[in-house]
């Protein structure tokens, strides 16, 4: 369809007024929702304090010097490994409980702490008592997740981000198939539905399916949430738009710790996590279409209702013809294709798939460095998230302050984007993580604030190459594949969110294994990130060719090979 000029829709329409306003908000409380499912589970499968429990009634419990009449007075204090709660039944009986074995004394004489005597040995067979004092109740306490079926606890966070994987790749390749608001209304709708459906899971197997299917939705809108308040908004505040998406992802962070601390039971937790967001459903559905998709899929007559009533909302005494938005060759086109029958199918469009993002040396290069970056992104973000809830202290204080500690970056994040552009930017944050982590390894261990501050500053640092990064693919890409481009970044990034749990078990072969790690990946992915193209204050392109074309000299346009030409290349090379 030749080149567009849809930049234009803003310098005439506004940037960022009332009709946007509303449309952004509103797009952006949904974030919110996605945000906490992403982080509900910690909540969820946590694991309190257990001991295998005893089949009569207990009349007396010893742990130390302390005595109580009840297990459940003791366990608070109990800690495990520093040795068992012996316990006195009706019967007699003495037993000594760990957390995943229990021994009964043979013939004691006296009722005390140390025993000399033989003990035989007894299986829990799946019977514990659990401490109810931090969590009333939660998965791992109804279904038994714990000693030889702990591992399956383990695996919920895990399956959850193979999920939003998934998601990230279907829903952003169907967006760009059958437009973003379709996505949008049921990938919100499923996030309701399947919310609250999880807290009726009557089986740890049903739990996990529909979390896994959660996932796959909240992916889905917060990939495409990002395209549609970038088409909508004009360059002035498109930054701003697009990294404060984020800053809802980590209000709906401190959601989930407030909603934990306040409510102890997990399915009515879950539940109340899902109404949070159930207003968006009674607005999602008079969302419109982008005008960059209804014109890339020649719907022009939509477009101009869209564009007439942006400018009535706006309050604008002129409008704008779509004629002007496309250049001569399409615009007689434009103007037979207004003038026909809604009836007439619109022609065929080439089909375009993620083989375009490698269509030529240049495309490849740009794409694998885009991909490093959503990969050390998520790898950083999560390291650090995860890493500084074991901080000690109160757990839900902790998850609260990794969330706050997100919105000064994407503060700092937009300022910079927008003064010294997006590259100089992303570059100098990735090196930044990469000298903390360094840091934190250098450092004596024993100076516990300054491991907290240096901790606190490489989640700063990496949250705003994360933050930035979203809007740098949408454009480095051009309008055809921008969805695939933000999809496929996004799946590399759920790599790194998949891969993070077990980066931060490596802790347990050397202490700084997960800083190392992240800190020579940063530093390396910092230094490629320099030979990106830079495109602050650059229009959004929209076809191959200008995208190819961005940091390069103009005279390229003309010679860069078309989409087709490396299509048949890639056949040819299999």
């Amino acid at each position: 369809a030749g080149k567009m000029t849809a930049e234009r829709i803003f310098d005439v329409l506004g940037h960022f007024k009332r009709y946007q306003a509303c449309l952004y908000f509103a797009a952006a409380f949904q974030a919110i929702a996605c945000g906490i499912h992403y982080l509900a589970s910690v909540f969820l499968v946590e694991k309190p304090n257990f001991v295998c429990s005893v089949p009569e009634n207990i009349t007396h419990v010893l742990y130390g010097n302390l005595t109580r009449s009840s297990l459940e007075d003791l366990l608070p204090f109990f800690k495990p490994g520093t040795g068992p709660l012996v316990v006195r039944t009706a019967g007699g009986a003495q037993w000594e409980l760990s957390q995943c074995s229990r021994s009964l004394r043979v013939d004691p004489v006296v009722f005390s702490y140390h025993f000399e005597g033989n003990k035989t040995l007894r299986a829990c067979d799946g019977n514990y008592v659990y401490d109810h004092s931090e969590i009333q109740q939660n998965i791992v306490m109804d279904w038994g997740l714990v000693c030889d079926r702990e591992w399956l606890a383990k695996l919920c966070q895990p399956t959850f981000m193979m999920g939003v994987l998934i998601g990230a790749v279907v829903f952003g390749d169907l967006a760009d198939r059958i437009g973003r608001v379709k996505i949008m209304r049921f990938s919100s709708l499923c996030q309701f539905v399947f919310g609250v459906a999880v807290a009726f899971s009557g089986n740890y197997y049903v739990f996990v399916v529909l979390r896994f299917l959660l996932a796959m939705v909240a992916s889905g809108y917060l990939v495409v949430v990002f395209v549609y308040v970038t088409e909508f908004t004009g360059s002035k505040v498109r930054t701003w738009t697009s990294m404060h998406i984020h800053a809802f992802f980590a209000i709906g962070i401190m959601v989930v710790a407030l909603t934990g601390y306040l409510v102890r039971v997990w399915w009515i937790y879950q539940i109340v996590l899902s109404l949070c967001t159930s207003p968006f459903l009674l607005v999602c559905w008079m969302f419109p279409e982008t005008p960059f998709y209804l014109i890339s899929t020649r719907r022009y007559r939509e477009a101009q209702a869209l564009l007439d009533s942006m400018a009535r909302f706006n309050g604008l005494d002129q409008g704008l013809k779509v004629e002007e938005l496309l250049d001569p060759e399409a615009t007689e086109n434009a103007k037979s294709l207004l003038e026909e029958t809604e009836a007439q199918p619109a022609p065929e469009e080439k089909k375009y798939s993620i083989l375009d993002l490698f269509g030529t040396w240049r495309m490849a290069g740009r794409t694998c460095t885009v991909w490093a970056i959503w990969f050390i992104g998520s790898l950083g973000y999560y390291v650090f998230s995860l890493g500084s809830v074991n901080l000690g202290g109160n757990q839900y204080m902790n998850l609260f302050l990794v969330g706050a500690v997100e919105l000064p970056s994407y503060m700092v994040g937009c300022y910079l984007m927008d003064r010294i552009g997006r590259k100089k930017t992303c570059a100098p944050a990735l090196l930044l993580a990469s000298i903390a982590c360094m840091l934190i390894i250098a450092l004596p261990a024993d100076i516990d604030a300054l491991a907290i501050a240096l901790s606190m500053t490489g989640k700063f640092a990496v949250a705003i190459a994360f933050g930035l990064i979203y809007l740098y693919t949408c454009e480095l890409y051009p309008t055809i594949i921008r969805t695939l481009a933000v999809g496929s970044g996004s799946m590399m990034c759920r790599v790194g969110s998949v891969v993070a749990p077990f980066c931060v078990y490596l802790a347990d072969i050397w202490i700084y294994l997960p800083q190392l790690i992240v800190g020579v990946l940063a530093f390396v992915i910092g230094v490629l990130t320099l030979l990106l193209p830079e495109t602050l204050g650059q229009p959004l392109t929209n076809t191959l060719e200008e995208a190819e074309a961005l940091g390069g000299k103009p005279s390229r346009t003309s010679s860069a090979p078309s989409c087709k030409d490396a299509a048949a290349a890639l056949e040819s090379t299999e």
